[in-house]
């Protein structure tokens, strides 16, 4: 039989993640796979799993949030040889998980991935730091990664929202940037940045119409909200029109794109829905061809560039 490492956090999500290994087997067996499990016990610890497995398993399924999947592809993307992978959405939001289509049911999302169809997909890069879906900087993204857990647990997707009117301030701050696409540059003040390779972003879907995760490319949004009125109307439009016809935003796609600050940030970027620290003020986004995944086919032909034809 096939081997396949299902890695799982028990801590994702609103309620421990429960694994009914016996189950799962089961289903793994009736395609031809033997599971074995590893459970991850801090931050990072899929990342680690995904670099010391040996070159002979079949299949890595991360079980998780969208940050447990980020942790795998890091890892696999360490190793010399990459293995094929795919995730199973226990987190808060699970936006990756529904852009694949998804539900949360743990043993009917493993039957779907195990009969879908294995995909090349895009992996952003921002200063060699691998990305999935997002990375966002400016005011508030903060909020992603500084609600405390409980709060999490506890209400989930609305416990961010709770935090955010928390900590609730009046004040927007812009930064004054210079950023490079095809050689060519350009100058200006922004409040947000975000790089994405998605169609869903903070439990909202379809911010965008056109998103490929095989094209090479990823979006990019720079919006230039002076006051916290704008930042309302402009974060409210971002998740429910199309970004390409909104005022005070620049959007582009690119697979090569440098951001200069003109000083050192002290604010840490957003990765992925974790705080990503930083010393520097030049950030370098490309694009990494390397991880296939294996994937439910439900939205496949509407995610991937390649399916078009078929």
């Amino acid at each position: 039989m096939k081997k396949c490492v299902l890695v799982y956090n028990p801590e994702s999500g609103k309620r421990k993640t429960k694994i009914n290994k016996l189950a799962l087997s089961k289903i793994a067996q009736g395609y031809g796979y033997q599971l074995s499990f590893e459970k991850t016990k801090h931050s990072g610890g899929a990342t680690k799993v995904l670099e010391s497995l040996s070159n002979n398993i079949d299949l890595v399924i991360s079980i998780g949030g969208d940050g447990t999947l980020h942790e795998a592809i890091v890892g696999n993307l360490r190793r010399k040889k990459k293995l094929l992978i795919s995730h199973l959405p226990q987190g808060t939001v699970n936006d990756v998980g529904k852009m694949y289509g998804m539900t949360q049911n743990i043993e009917k999302d493993l039957e779907a991935i195990l009969k879908g169809t294995k995909k090349n997909i895009d992996t952003c890069i921002m200063n060699e730091e691998p990305f999935v879906y997002v990375a966002c900087f400016g005011n508030f993204v903060n909020i992603s990664f500084e609600t405390p857990r409980d709060l999490k647990k506890r209400f989930g997707r609305l416990g961010y929202i709770i935090y955010a009117i928390k900590k609730h301030t009046h004040k927007v701050h812009k930064y004054h940037l210079k950023y490079t696409v095809d050689g060519k540059t350009e100058t200006g003040e922004f409040s947000f940045i975000f790089i994405t390779n998605t169609n869903h972003v903070a439990g909202v879907n379809n911010i965008y119409d056109d998103i490929k995760l095989d094209d090479g490319l990823f979006e990019v949004v720079l919006c230039s909200a002076k006051s916290m009125k704008e930042v309302a109307t402009l974060v409210t439009s971002i998740l429910t029109s199309n970004n390409k016809k909104l005022k005070n935003v620049v959007y582009f796609k690119t697979d090569n794109l440098i951001l200069e600050f003109d000083k050192t940030p002290k604010e840490s970027w957003c990765v992925d829905g974790e705080e990503l620290k930083h010393h520097t003020n030049r950030f370098h986004f490309s694009v990494n061809k390397e991880i296939n995944m294996l994937l439910p086919t439900k939205n496949i032909k509407k995610l991937f560039e390649d399916e078009l034809g078929k």
